[in-house]
């Protein structure tokens, strides 16, 4: 499967949209899907940029656990 923006350069539109999907703890392959991006390219462009996309052992969407 290929991702809508595949191999297109990334706008400054689409990190800051990465930054603040991060942020919220999105899982890798949501934020792939919602910029249209493999989720390989989602982590490579994560990891250049400097943005985190851990902790991955949290609930993702802010959801609180009991």
């Amino acid at each position: 499967m290929t991702a809508d923006n595949s191999g297109k350069r990334w706008s400054a539109d689409e990190v800051a949209r990465l930054k603040d999907l991060a942020k919220e703890n999105t899982p890798t392959r949501v934020i792939g899907l919602k910029l249209g991006r493999t989720e390989d390219a989602v982590q490579s462009k994560a990891s250049s940029e400097g943005i985190s996309l851990k902790p991955t052992n949290q609930a993702p969407y802010n959801r609180r656990t009991k």
